[in-house]
């Protein structure tokens, strides 16, 4: 079990992960002044709680004032960003879920058959049964004095939960642009590469200007914002694999260390050293 946090807990951002539950990480922000997102997406399942104060949410192409008792949620992929209103106080807590372990959990209960994941249509809901249960869940998995069984147990019963309430079977899936995803693909592929916009476009088969906007209004960020994203993702893992930051600021195809620590600070709001404990 692994805590990470900087000398003021009070407002150091604090992960938690347990090599036991390999499929969910969980951080808490006591004061999000502290901290500011750029947009950014993840490969994971995401779900927080604002615990107190307001801030505003961006999801996708849309902007959303949230408060105290707010649940937010963000699907693998979803571009978004939550950052505080004028300088006003508010904290919250995350969840990250690893999508197969999600995706798993929906096939068990018969939500998803042989597509694989499947999006949940609320970006956001003010619902005290499920923010209660979230925040319940937290303090299950940061407890050190709760075993792995009840930690994996109160993660099962959550998402199962939420899943039956937030049943998404009947919603319309996202028409795909196959090209867009290829391009995205070949970014996912090569993102420690040093890699052009011709290799995109070649890849995909698409112009450089039709890459562009195409791509920004699909995944709600320039293709060279979608690299540094996935660059990030890639140096997360890596960082909880216990490398030195300046190797995986090299690995992930940083130029250099004060690049990718700034890098990693607008993307999860604490630096690399932070991360990884």
């Amino acid at each position: 079990m692994k805590h990470a946090a900087a000398k003021n807990p009070e407002k150091a951002p604090r992960f938690w992960r347990d090599d036991a539950l390999p499929f969910i990480e969980a951080r808490a922000i006591a004061d999000g002044r502290e901290v500011c997102y750029s947009r950014h997406s993840h490969a994971h399942f995401s779900i927080g709680a604002i615990t107190a104060g307001r801030s505003t949410y961006v999801h996708e192409q849309a902007q959303f004032e949230v408060g105290a008792g707010t649940v937010v949620l963000m699907n693998p992929g979803d571009v978004h960003a939550c950052n505080p209103i004028d300088d006003q106080p508010w904290s919250y807590l995350m969840l990250y879920v690893e999508t197969p372990w999600l995706a798993d959990l929906q096939q068990q209960l018969g939500f998803s058959g042989a597509l694989g994941f499947r999006r949940f249509s609320n970006t956001h809901l003010d619902n005290a049964h499920v923010f209660n249960e979230l925040r319940a869940l937290y303090a299950v998995l940061v407890d050190e004095q709760q075993d792995v069984l009840r930690k994996q147990s109160a993660a099962v019963e959550f998402f199962s939960d939420l899943q039956w309430r937030l049943n998404p079977a009947g919603q319309p899936l996202r028409e795909p642009n196959f090209k867009l995803e290829r391009a995205a693909g070949y970014i996912r592929e090569h993102c420690t590469d040093l890699l052009s916009l011709d290799d995109i476009c070649a890849a995909a088969q698409l112009s450089p200007s039709y890459l562009i906007r195409a791509f920004k209004q699909n995944y709600g960020m320039t293709p060279h914002a979608f690299l540094v994203n996935q660059r990030i993702q890639f140096a997360r893992e890596r960082l909880r694999s216990g490398q030195l930051i300046a190797d995986v600021a090299l690995e992930a195809g940083f130029a250099d260390q004060a690049h990718f620590q700034r890098a990693f600070k607008q993307h999860l709001a604490a630096t690399p050293g932070q991360y990884r404990g």
